[in-house]
């Protein structure tokens, strides 16, 4: 891990800032960019607790800094954000070969990789819950207090990192997430490249099935629009909910009618989610 980073814009929000920084990534094997948002109590040497937000396909840093609404409270409470990439990027990075846009630059999905060319770069999982904290706890006033979160991809990526390292989080929740990814057709076109076609490789990425083995019970609340578009090809929150049932795992799913998939859905919700977390990390 490099520890060099570039300053790439600051802006004062509610108090604090939003600061978004370049650096190299050893794990990815490329530069790469994430945004962290420092509540006012930072500026007063207050350490505070840390929300990693994973974005969904296509997405980059900025989705949902520009589009979430969460800084207002997220000020209030005294909770940083962190808000990596979707995936590698770069010349040395291979992307889609047919240029699709579900696949590959802003499309990691959130796994490591084992097949070539892709393992070479696409090892999302290790950068988001090892390399990425690590530089950000020894960079910024945060204090070692992690939630995650995300929203579709994102919402898959939050889920599988909290069931595959307990004790890494103290919350997770999401939003819209790909839950059943061996079943859909995102998850298997990323899957079968990612990982291989050995459908038994992918068992230790799909939420619903790390939900029978899960060692820790952190409470989960996924929030679903009932408009999504995605709802009934991609994205099978009913099979989160029977997976979470057997396992005797603690999940809150909310239904809400009339909400897509979209920032709008993420921004009318965000409060809900940032007052779960909170209640974890400030406890």
């Amino acid at each position: 891990m490099s520890d060099a980073l570039t300053l790439l814009s600051s802006n004062k929000s509610f108090g604090g800032w939003l600061k978004r920084y370049r650096h190299r990534s050893t794990t990815l094997g490329c530069d790469m960019v994430f945004a962290i948002y420092l509540p006012p109590k930072t500026a007063r040497g207050e350490q505070v607790p840390a929300l990693y937000w994973l974005s969904g396909l296509s997405c980059t840093d900025e989705n949902f800094s520009q589009k979430g609404g969460a800084q207002k409270l997220a000020a209030e409470l005294g909770i940083a954000l962190v808000m990596p990439d979707t995936s590698p990027r770069g010349k040395e990075v291979p992307g889609d070969p047919e240029g699709a846009w579900d696949f590959g630059h802003g499309a990691g999905f959130y796994v490591n990789a084992t097949r070539e060319p892709w393992s070479r770069h696409y090892r999302m999982h290790d950068y988001v819950v090892h390399e990425l904290p690590a530089l950000v706890e020894k960079t910024f006033p945060v204090n070692g207090k992690r939630g995650i979160s995300g929203h579709s991809m994102g919402g898959h990526g939050a889920l599988v990192c909290a069931l595959r390292n307990p004790g890494r989080y103290l919350s997770v929740s999401a939003f819209a997430p790909i839950s059943n990814p061996m079943n859909c057709p995102w998850g298997e076109k990323a899957f079968s490249r990612y990982l291989g076609t050995d459908r038994n490789a992918w068992r230790e990425w799909d939420a619903c099935v790390l939900l029978a083995g899960a060692t820790e019970r952190l409470p989960l609340l996924v929030d679903q629009g009932d408009a999504d578009q995605f709802l009934a090809e991609q994205l099978h929150p009913e099979t989160l909910e029977r997976a979470a049932a057997s396992a005797g795992h603690p999940l809150t799913l909310r239904r809400q009618p009339g909400y897509d998939h979209g920032y709008y859905f993420v921004a009318s919700f965000i409060d809900d989610h940032l007052r779960h977390h909170a209640q974890a990390l400030l406890g």
